[in-house]
């Protein structure tokens, strides 16, 4: 997922950089929703090692 996040903030760059406002907008955005979907996933794989470990 993060790999994702990384090729659509590229494009978001790229587009940016060429001009197309509209298309480094929305990738940006798609950018910025697989990161914080791949950080929550981080966050509960680490508290269910936690758990585990405990248990």
């Amino acid at each position: 997922m993060l790999y994702w996040t990384l090729v659509f903030l590229v494009i978001a760059i790229i587009a940016g950089a060429l001009g197309f406002g509209g298309i480094a907008g929305a990738s940006a955005g798609i950018a910025q929703i697989l990161f914080f979907i791949f950080l929550a996933f981080v966050v509960m794989s680490l508290i269910a090692a936690v758990f585990r470990r405990a248990s």
